[in-house]
């Protein structure tokens, strides 16, 4: 898959904005992380203290003493399958309840924690007596950092509270690269978007499909997001699907925002703006220290001749390809002109063997050159069909 998705970045442009190499590598350590079931329970751990603070959510306890990287032993869990709504209903539990806590604990872990179960569907929920949930199966969970979560958070309560330019921005900070977008376009559509959800009450507002648009948005402009958020809008999709099987009137949106703004207003504490002043100091003198380091590097690398420049040859090959074919389309054509030519005069020879009543090599020339004609009349065509199907 890794040399397939390098063959596509190099030969494909239109696939290069969607990093298929990032993509395969991001699988792979998936599907590693997965099979690893010691991992899987560090997970549950870690995920069982960050929601410590909710006592109807549970996490199965892990038994270490049988667990290891094949194996993964833990808590038994009695409780209503997920996906069993209709003895969730029977037992008297309180569903639209049910949808919040569950939101609540999903959303704590996206947007305070950092590290989410990333695949909360009703397969890996179970419902328990007292309106408590608990979630297995941690062998996929997403991560992001702070400086992600601060953006994340930037970008929900954009939608939440319809402010396009805020939406816009994050969107093309994380599209990165922009690889020739018409970014006015694209700010346009953003808006056009967000705005066409004005007025529109928080019941009414799907957040996961909102995020899964704006990402339809982005690609339509041949512009991605990085791999790590795919997880993050799985996890937002597949949670709000849930919620409104629980609860048809439940809302993502109206939950989410109260604690986007209780988190919001933490980030502007005087300690944290205090923290967040420090630590950008912090990285502004490391980066003078190392300044004149590396401006020394530099310049021994530019005095010994060692200096690199990288350059992307995959849009020369296909120049120089099409060259090629050119040039032996015309050393053809002049091979062709040349027995024409030369079979013009002898065919003027009355002496030596004849065909058809025609000098034998005169007329094998012509013949040639005719099969020739043919031959180049008909790949100049197939080339020209072939940019017109490209095009």
């Amino acid at each position: 898959l890794d040399r397939l998705a390098a063959m596509a970045e190099t030969e494909l442009p239109a696939l290069q904005p969607y990093r298929p190499r990032q993509l395969v590598r991001e699988l792979a350590r998936s599907l590693q992380r997965e099979m690893d079931l010691a991992a899987e329970c560090h997970n549950a751990e870690r995920i069982a203290g960050n929601l410590a603070v909710f006592p109807h959510v549970r996490i199965p306890r892990v038994h270490w003493a049988h667990t290891h990287e094949r194996v993964n032993v833990q808590e038994f869990v009695e409780g209503i399958p997920g996906s069993d709504l209709e003895r969730v209903s029977a037992e008297g539990l309180d569903r639209p309840l049910l949808a919040r806590r569950g939101a609540q604990a999903v959303l704590k872990m996206i947007v305070e924690d950092g590290f989410f179960h990333a695949d909360p569907h009703p397969g890996n929920v179970f419902y328990l007596p007292g309106n408590g949930l608990a979630f297995i199966d941690f062998g996929m969970v997403g991560r992001l950092t702070a400086r992600r979560r601060e953006e994340l958070l930037s970008l929900l309560l954009g939608l939440v509270e319809r402010e396009p330019q805020a939406v816009a921005d994050v969107l093309l900070d994380w599209a990165g690269d922009e690889h020739g977008a018409n970014l006015t376009m694209l700010e346009m559509e953003i808006e056009a978007f967000v705005d066409q959800y004005h007025g529109t009450p928080l019941a009414e507002l799907h957040l996961g499909q909102m995020l899964a648009d704006v990402t339809t948005i982005l690609r339509e402009h041949r512009l991605a997001l990085p791999s790590d958020l795919a997880l993050l809008i799985k996890a937002f999709i597949s949670l709000e699907g849930m919620g409104r099987g629980l609860d048809p009137g439940f809302h993502m949106a109206g939950e989410a925002l109260p604690m986007l703004r209780q988190v919001l207003r933490a980030r502007y504490k005087p300690r944290a703006l205090g923290n967040r002043a420090w630590q950008t100091l912090r990285g502004a003198l490391a980066m003078a220290e190392r300044l004149p380091q590396d401006v020394a590097r530099a310049m021994r690398k530019l005095r010994r001749g060692r200096m690199q420049l990288h350059i992307d040859l995959a849009h020369l090959k296909r120049v120089g390809d099409q060259l090629d074919r050119a040039a032996n389309r015309l050393s053809l054509a002049l091979v062709i002109a040349a027995l024409i030519i030369g079979s013009s005069i002898v065919m003027t020879v009355q002496a030596g063997p004849t065909l058809f009543g025609l000098p034998a090599f005169g007329f094998l020339g012509f013949s040639g050159a005719v099969l020739g004609g043919v031959w180049l009349i008909r790949s100049i065509w197939r080339s020209t069909h072939q940019r017109d199907d490209e095009d």
